[in-house]
């Protein structure tokens, strides 16, 4: 059986006791029944992980540390996702698979063509929903970084920021193919995915993204949904890459 593992946002040091936050405690000691004694691992997502002996005090958990454990689940390289959002709870599992495929950000797009539409505290809500999707899918897949997820913004706003490595935009009518705009890239380190909503992109926003300087690629004879077209591409690219 695998030992449970836990994030705790507090300073880990090897050796310590610590309080485990009210919220972890209730999920190991009353979700998952664990008992006093057993092993478990804790992350701060800082990097690295450690040990530790559960305790239990009446509802309250402690943690007795063990030594530091400098092990890694990352990718060899650097992956954002940028993704249009999609209708109804499709973001859910978008968010889920990128942290188990080894992405380093997800940043959703209110796009021109985006069925689902998130303001004010519907939005925070949503935002704070995927955040623990990310945490928990982390826990579950052995990484010890979280992945970001951001808040939702529209294209033009994000092509606005500092470009991080090669982008790359989805497009079933794309004249380069995956394949080919990576090994024309010479060995980027960072990349980012550009996936539009059910209705793809809109003109316009194609030709921002191609004003920013973003490359359109095809990605074999097949058109795929939303939800799957990123976490393909991501998964392409970690077997292309070597990473």
């Amino acid at each position: 059986m695998a030992v449970p593992r836990f994030f705790c946002d507090a300073p880990l040091a090897a050796g310590a006791r610590i309080a485990l936050p009210e919220a972890l405690a209730h999920h190991a000691l009353r979700v998952l029944r664990l008992t006093a004694g057993e092993t478990i691992v804790l992350f701060n997502g800082q990097g690295g992980e450690y040990p530790a002996t559960l305790e239990a005090e009446g509802k309250a958990g402690y943690a007795q540390l063990g030594d530091f454990d400098p092990r890694e689940a990352e990718l060899a390289g650097r992956i954002t996702l940028v993704q249009g959002l999609p209708s109804g709870d499709k973001m859910d599992w978008v968010v889920e698979k990128a942290v188990e495929l080894g992405a380093a950000r997800v940043s959703p797009i209110a796009a021109q063509r985006s069925v689902l539409q998130l303001s004010g505290p519907r939005l925070e809500k949503r935002v704070a929903h995927w955040q623990r999707i990310a945490q928990s899918a982390a826990e579950q897949c052995g990484r010890n970084r979280l992945m970001a997820v951001d808040a939702p913004q529209t294209l033009a706003d994000w092509l606005a920021q500092p470009a991080d490595g090669l982008r790359l935009l989805c497009h079933p009518d794309a004249s380069e193919d995956l394949a080919g705009a990576l090994q024309s890239a010479a060995n980027p380190q960072a990349l980012t995915l550009l996936v539009g909503p059910e209705g793809g992109w809109s003109d316009k926003e194609l030709a921002q993204a191609q004003q920013a300087g973003v490359k359109a690629v095809r990605f074999g004879p097949r058109v795929l949904r939303t939800e799957t077209a990123g976490l393909a591409l991501l998964s392409a690219i970690s077997a292309l890459m070597g990473w």
